[in-house]
């Protein structure tokens, strides 16, 4: 029983990253309909953000946090430049958008490869975020524990400042009837930047919790990006809560379906597979983002 209960605090652990990557997903995927592809990339960037910020400073502890709001802006800058000459030639054509940023996103693991090293980089943790809690059998690593609260505030924080905040209202005006919202005075198209930013940032912070876990190498998002698009399909594209259910339902059948069959890639497979059932029987998702569109 004790390995079954360590083995859920695992899936949080993972389930958090999932979130993070998918988080980003769930706004421009959601918002734009925009297949992309070198999300995972944008991952990377953030993960070696923190790589740097962390051999950098002496002071792990300060580092991490210094490395966090630094990843959000170098991710989200990345998106941005990628959004502003290439994705906004391209909206309403969601295939063309598929090709053309796995294309960007193999240009980026070279530009990786170039500035860092093909082999996989370990990253300094914080002494805080090292060592584990043990009660009787059960084991709970601090890390873990740590990303999982950090994406709870994180997710909080996002869903306050989607309700409340001006820029809130415009994505979720935008999202409702992108139409009606230009015609109301909503620039769409600066919203659409400024969401592609949040997205790709939210990525970037993503890779600094993933490389205390994993390390990081320039084909690190590759093994999350088609994980966080399925989290996103399955939660209700573009709704966050769903999102967030999405993900760690995702993270704790991979790792407690793992435990009971000693394989991982089995596990993958199965969970792949009741989602493919579940999302027969429901293909909006666990939840559907409402709409005034008569379209």
């Amino acid at each position: 029983m004790d390995l079954y209960i360590n083995q859920a605090f695992s899936g949080l652990g993972y389930g958090s990253i999932l979130l993070l990557a998918a988080l980003g997903l769930a706004l421009t995927f959601g918002q734009m309909g925009v297949i992309n592809m070198a999300h995972g990339e944008f991952i990377v960037a953030g993960a070696y953000t923190g790589h740097v910020m962390l051999n950098l400073m002496s002071n792990e502890g300060v580092a991490f946090i210094v490395a966090i709001p630094v990843s959000f802006i170098v991710a989200g800058l990345v998106g941005l430049v990628l959004e502003t000459v290439v994705i906004s030639r391209l909206y309403h054509r969601p295939l063309d958008t598929l090709l053309i940023t796995f294309g960007v996103s193999l240009v980026l693991q070279q530009i990786y490869r170039d500035l860092f090293t093909p082999q996989l980089v370990p990253t300094p943790r914080p002494s805080w975020l090292g060592g584990n809690w043990s009660f009787g059998g059960v084991t709970i690593k601090h890390n873990e524990f740590g990303i999982f609260v950090f994406t709870i505030v994180l997710v909080c924080a996002l869903a306050a400042v989607l309700k409340f905040s001006p820029l809130g209202r415009r994505i979720r005006a935008t999202v409702q009837n992108r139409d009606l919202g230009e015609s109301l005075g909503i620039s769409t198209r600066t919203t659409d930047k400024l969401t592609f930013f949040l997205g790709s940032g939210l990525a970037g912070i993503a890779g600094v919790c993933l490389s205390l876990i994993a390390g990081t190498q320039p084909t690190t998002g590759q093994g999350y990006i088609v994980f966080a698009f399925v989290v996103v399909v399955l939660g209700g594209v573009g709704n966050i809560w769903g999102t967030v259910i999405a993900a760690y339902a995702f993270g704790m059948a991979q790792k407690l379906l793992g435990l009971e069959f000693s394989n991982d890639a089995t596990a993958t497979v199965i969970v792949f597979l009741a989602v493919v059932v579940f999302l027969q029987f429901r293909p909006q998702g666990i939840f559907s983002v409402r709409t005034r569109s008569l379209a």
